[in-house]
């Protein structure tokens, strides 16, 4: 195989493994529970830990069942979103990084809630655009699921979260519906809060202890290819208090890992890059030399710059600039 060949199949598959490493990590019950604290208005103020109760498990332990692939659940700690294939008709694939269920305090009702992680903002299309069609396809593949027929009241509420990496600053915006009133003063029935997008952006530095840069501040801290393990851990565990059990210690490891090997891989191809573009130019310069030489001998022989540039099939300027420039 290629040199070029296998090391492009070594970066891909390391920056595939980083990738899913990455879902991973955000899928931690603990991670999920600081993001619905900053993004869903139920949970706002209220402590991450007591939080994890309402994220639910597996189908045999959680109220409501689960449509086959949609979501998967282990050991009730981590939720990992499976490539999900919805096959309603009419209705195209779409793969999800992390999908799951959370019980409302009600004790009742549920939302469904999508988290999908970016390592920078998308150049060939608008990442509103995406988000708008998850959320869209997470209504409508409910029919058949949650809701049957017309019932159209028992569609769940959706959150499609997205946590954008490498920005230019550090930010958070929030789309929703919202209804305006044109002509009178009707007001249309219907939970007009069916569908949220959240965009969270990361800058590439670590924003300063402040409130309203705390959960960019931790999934800046887990998501960093800037800091090293023990900086991570001792983010993660000394300032949100979150416990540091094995699972998560060893992704947050395993992150840092792949994150140097990406940067060791990067360094690799760029050295032999640059040789092979040394070479390259070394070749050229060779050539120009041997031509300028070979201009040089015909024009001590008798050779006017008009006869050389004809014989060597070059511009007659250039000719007579290399003869002038001996």
């Amino acid at each position: 195989m290629d040199t070029d060949i296998k090391m492009s199949v070594k970066a891909t598959d390391t920056k595939a493994q980083y990738d899913n490493k990455a879902k991973q990590l955000l899928g931690h019950k603990i991670i999920l529970a600081h993001i619905l604290v900053n993004t869903v208005a139920e949970f706002k103020g209220m402590n991450p830990a007591d939080v994890v109760q309402y994220i639910e498990g597996e189908p045999h332990i959680g109220s409501v069942p689960v449509d086959a692939g949609a979501t998967n659940i282990e050991n009730q700690e981590k939720v990992i979103g499976l490539n999900t294939e919805n096959s309603e008709i009419n209705e195209g694939m779409i793969r999800f990084d992390i999908i799951f269920y959370v019980r409302m305090k009600d004790g009742l009702s549920q939302i469904i809630v999508n988290v999908e992680a970016q390592k920078a903002e998308p150049s060939s299309y608008d990442i509103l655009n995406r988000a708008i069609f998850y959320v869209s396809r997470m209504i409508s593949s409910q029919k058949g699921r949650e809701f049957i027929k017309s019932n159209y009241n028992d569609i769940k509420r959706v959150y499609s979260i997205w946590v954008c990496m490498n920005l230019s600053q550090n930010c958070m915006n929030y789309i929703h519906f919202t209804q305006e009133s044109v002509v009178g003063t009707y007001q249309w029935k219907g939970d007009i809060d069916l569908a949220n997008i959240v965009l969270i952006g990361l800058s590439e530095d670590l924003p300063e202890k402040e409130e309203k840069y705390e959960l960019h501040r931790l999934l800046g801290a887990l998501l960093s290819a800037k800091l090293d393990v023990n900086t991570k851990l001792d983010i993660i565990g000394n300032e949100f208090d979150i416990p540091l059990e094995s699972d998560i210690r060893k992704d947050v490891n395993d992150m840092c890992n792949l994150s140097q090997g990406i940067k060791e891989q990067a360094y690799v191809e760029g050295t032999e890059n640059g040789i092979a573009i040394g070479k390259q130019e070394g070749i050229t310069i060779g050539k120009r030399e041997g031509i300028a030489e070979t201009i040089i001998k015909m024009y001590r022989k008798g050779y006017e710059a008009e006869q050389i540039s004809d014989i060597l099939d070059m511009e007659v300027e250039k000719v007579r600039e290399i003869i002038e420039n001996e």
